[in-house]
């Protein structure tokens, strides 16, 4: 069957093994199609160059493009694509699918590659997947089951045991590399884009199998820098609720070990504090620091826990959170992993 030189979404990804994004570096970053690779026909450098000739004269800015471009797409043959045999049929676009993947296109194509090209490049796909994200949560006939509870409860390490034993998860705070509290962020790791987050939570909700629940963990509508989209915040609140319940002490044992790195960069965890004078006081913060100075980790740990996070908690069912009421509860009575072994079996068997 004759493949069109030209494709538009939608369309399975799976149809594309090779997907080329040959759009710059700091573009690809911000956002790209799942599984595309970036072989830029120009740098950021060089786009600028051409964007600051073209506003005195298109002309000179066409013909410097076309020797960077050529230049350029010279090289990834010459390295990345080498190897490629002659059925090598990728899928490339760029922006809106114009010059920069054309370019690449017609060279494939006179090398006998059958090189395609997304019609309306990367914003099409962009208008597509926003506009999808809310039939792919549609489709989940079987819906989410949201773990709630208490900061340290154990959620996440809940999640992580439920797709251990095969359950189908949603972790949002992976997606967006980030906990969801004022000590959630990580120094040495930043978070995706929007962008990025909505490509990464499409990609995983179409691999899901619509008939088996999927469990989650309830989120506020902003995990640190990203914003919960509209429609997967909507399903969140019309989902079924399992409280999670741990006690304190061990909550307070989970965040040694969930939040290593500020114990061994105290420094980093006070300026962290000095963030939240303003909500719970100087008294406050000032006690919290001096109890890191001593390194009186537990104290500290227990008192964040009662005398921040469990204050800004808003239970499911109250008025203030857009989640139901709790459908049942679940009470680990230690954070050791055989707690999280068997309650992972517990909802799996009665969520199936």
């Amino acid at each position: 069957m004759e493949l069109p030189e030209r494709v538009r979404p939608p369309f399975s990804l799976t149809d594309f093994p090779d997907l080329i994004d040959v759009r710059s570096p700091s573009e690809f970053a911000e956002d790209h199609l799942p599984g595309a690779v970036n072989l830029p026909v120009l740098d950021d450098e060089e786009r600028h160059r051409v964007g600051l000739v073209h506003a005195s004269n298109p002309y000179e800015a066409r013909r410097l493009g076309a020797s960077l471009i050529t230049r350029n797409i010279h090289r990834h043959l010459a390295v990345t694509l080498a190897q490629k045999p002659n059925s090598f049929a990728p899928l490339l676009y760029c922006w809106r699918g114009n010059l920069r993947s054309q370019s690449m296109a017609m060279i494939f194509r006179a090398i006998g590659w059958r090189a395609r090209v997304l019609e309306g490049g990367y914003k099409t796909w962009r208008h597509f997947l926003i506009h999808d994200l809310e039939p792919a949560l549609n489709g989940l006939s079987s819906g989410f089951v949201v773990l709630a509870g208490l900061t340290g409860c154990g959620k996440t390490r809940l999640l992580h045991e439920l797709k251990k034993q095969g359950a189908q998860v949603l972790d949002l705070e992976r997606l967006a590399n980030h906990r969801g509290s004022i000590l959630g962020h990580r120094p040495d790791s930043p978070q995706p884009s929007q962008k990025m987050f909505e490509s990464l939570l499409w990609e995983r909700l179409r691999s899901f199998d619509a008939d088996r629940p999927v469990f989650t963990e309830a989120e506020s509508n902003r995990i640190g820098t990203i914003q919960c989209p509209p429609a997967l915040w909507k399903k969140l609140g019309a989902s079924e609720v399992v409280l999670v319940d741990l006690p304190l002490s061990e909550r307070a044992r989970l965040l040694t070990e969930d939040y290593h790195h500020f114990i061994e960069n105290p420094a980093s965890l006070q300026e962290t504090l000095n963030g939240l004078r303003r909500l719970r006081g100087h008294q406050q913060v000032d006690c919290w620091q001096q109890q890191i100075e001593r390194q009186d980790w537990q104290d500290f740990l227990e008192s964040i826990l009662t005398d921040h996070y469990d204050r800004c908690y808003r239970r499911p069912g109250s008025e203030n959170s857009v989640y139901r009421q709790p459908a049942r509860s679940l009470s680990l009575p230690t954070a050791d992993q055989a707690s999280f072994c068997e309650a992972a079996a517990s909802l799996i068997a009665t969520s199936s």
